[in-house]
């Protein structure tokens, strides 16, 4: 007995030890299975990833994109409805069936149609895009296997017409690129969704949210002008044997662009079909090219404006000039004696245009040409707009001899925008106006229009009206084939030989020719630019030039524009509005 009472005594003294260990095990167990229920943050959230992931999908939603008009309203873009059809084979019911109402709907052939709807696949495609009648016809089946995406495209009524003005868009309606569709991306584009969508075909839908509709915008293009732009420059360029060509119009008081042409061009409701890259690049401001002569003018109004040389001035042409060891000579090595600034112009002297930048001085010439806004870019609202290239003392490939060949516009790279936006200043009487193709943005709040804005003034108004009076000259004297009986016309052709890595381009085909001018002259309405790359002759007078009339008689017309003749009738009238009683009498 007394050893049974030992055992007992040790078993009771053991026993709160135990029950404690048994305590703590539990409450250790307690713990963990709270752990188990409540998740560290970021663990919950990968569970419920991995398994959104599998019952659910995400779909990206583009809001619906704003729409394009020309300046008068009418529609250069509309947006349809595609889909994307995909099929769960698991799920479809009678495979036999479904493969003969796809096969009428789709127009698809029932062997490949059956393959795919009994594919071991979890999901198989079936066709896309398909249009939209298919895709509701294909709805109206009501099969749960089937299952609709929607891909939003755009739509070019107009075809070609400003192709390299609007754009396109990639990516099912996610992305512009090229011209508006490209630069305006984000303000027509609208707020993109993200929407999840069940892949549990008994789940109820989810009601979807509403989109944010992109902005619509209106452009300063006039269809019809640029419809007949587009027509004169293809007749040119065939004409001509030329490789492509642009032509550019702009009203100069407001820097409105109201037709940019160029050819070859394409359909972009057909891009993808496209086999030439170049075909996508916007030659206008995209692409780069030496202007040639056409600069002449401006040398001539900055050497004016800095006062190196004035109305009056002349030189004796000897036909050739030195300058940075290099000899620049007149056309076919020509000697022309007495020259004014006017017989500069007219005559395309190489030895004139480098006399007055020399006396105007390299820092001022430059500071010249890069108020009238080369070398930078013009902010037109086009996508990826080039800068050009001026270079500069003390930049990489600078030298005297290229200070030479700056004077009359070779060594450096324009876009036909920097270049008729200088032309243009001209004409505005030095007032340089800030381009623009978007005349006005639409959105929920109304409409927004592009404020008139000036860049600055380059020239003063009396230097720049002597240079329009030089212009008028340079046409009658110089580029007779751009004259028009019944308006002034000023303008000055433009020749520059292609430059290659080893030298100037010599033989047929080896010029890019211009022609910029602007009527009437002493107010203009408009100004045009004609510009043709490799035509079969060399000189932009015996090219450009007929093309610019041509373009100048349609314009004319289109804009309304009244002739000499009329506007002085029209200032009479103004004037005698004007005059006092006593005046009257």
């Amino acid at each position: 007995m007394p050893e049974r009472s030992s055992q007992q005594a040790i078993i009771h003294a053991r026993l709160p030890i135990v029950a404690l260990f048994l305590i703590i095990l539990a409450a250790m167990l307690i713990v963990h299975l709270a752990n188990f229920q409540f998740f560290p943050r970021s663990v919950r959230q990968e569970l419920e990833r991995i398994g959104s992931s599998i019952t659910n999908t995400t779909l990206r939603i583009p809001a619906e994109r704003g729409m394009i008009y020309d300046r008068d309203g009418e529609p250069l873009t509309f947006n349809i409805l595609q889909y994307r059809l995909g099929v769960s084979p698991n799920l479809v019911f009678d495979a036999e069936t479904l493969m003969k109402q796809l096969s009428v709907i789709l127009d698809m052939d029932e062997v490949e149609l059956y393959f795919k709807l009994t594919s071991d696949n979890v999901w198989e495609f079936v066709a896309g895009p398909i249009s939209a009648e298919q895709g509701q016809a294909v709805a109206a089946l009501g099969d749960i296997s089937l299952g609709l995406e929607e891909i939003p495209k755009r739509f070019y009524p107009q075809g070609s017409l400003a192709a390299h003005a609007i754009g396109i868009v990639l990516d099912d309606g996610l992305i512009g690129t090229l011209g508006v569709e490209g630069a305006y991306n984000s303000t027509l584009a609208g707020r993109v969704m993200d929407l999840s969508v069940s892949n549990v075909p008994f789940s109820l839908p989810e009601d979807r949210p509403a989109e944010q509709r992109g902005q619509d915008i209106v452009l300063t293009l006039d269809r019809d002008v640029q419809f007949w732009m587009e027509a004169e420059l293809e007749q040119a360029v065939k004409e001509n044997g030329a490789f492509r060509g642009s032509i550019i119009v702009m009203d100069p008081r407001n820097g409105e662009v109201l037709a940019l042409a160029n050819y070859p061009s394409f359909d972009p409701n057909r891009f993808l079909e496209i086999t030439d890259p170049n075909l996508l690049v916007n030659p206008a401001v995209q692409e780069t090219f030496e202007p040639g002569s056409l600069v002449q003018a401006l040398t001539a109004a900055a050497a004016l404006e800095s006062g190196a040389i004035t109305e009056q001035w002349s030189y004796n042409d000897i036909g050739v000039i030195e300058i940075g060891g290099r000899e620049f000579r007149n056309r076919y090595f020509r000697s022309h004696g007495a020259v004014d600034i006017a017989g500069v112009l007219s005559k395309s002297l190489h030895v004139g245009s480098a006399t007055m930048a020399l006396e105007m001085g390299e820092e001022a010439f430059y500071n010249g040409l890069r108020s009238f806004g080369l070398g930078q870019a013009t902010g037109v609202g086009l996508f990826n707009e080039e800068l050009g290239e001026l270079r500069l003392r003390g930049d990489t490939g600078w030298s005297e001899s290229v200070f030479g060949l700056n004077t009359y516009g070779q060594g450096m790279e324009v876009t036909p925008m920097q270049i008729i936006t200088a032309f243009a200043t001209i004409a505005n009487d030095g007032v340089m106006r800030q381009p623009h193709i978007v005349r006005q943005v639409i959105g929920e709040d109304g409409a927004i229009d592009a404020r008139l804005s000036t860049v600055r003034r380059v020239l003063s108004t009396e230097t720049a009206r002597f240079v329009k009076d030089l212009l008028v000259r340079t046409v009658r004297e110089g580029a007779p084939e751009a004259y028009m009986p019944n308006y002034t016309v000023a303008g000055k052709p433009g020749t520059a030989q292609i430059n290659t890595a080893i030298g100037f381009e010599a033989g047929p085909n080896s010029s890019i020719v211009s022609f910029i001018g602007f009527l009437p002259a002493d107010e203009p309405e408009v100004v045009a630019m004609v510009k043709l790359d490799r035509p079969d002759d060399f000189f932009g007078f015996e090219v450009a030039a007929p093309v610019f009339r041509r373009i100048a008689d349609r314009l004319v017309i289109l804009l309304e524009i009244p002739d000499d003749a009329a506007q002085r009738a029209l200032h009479a009238v103004e004037a005698s509005l004007r005059a006092t009683p006593a005046e009257q009498e």
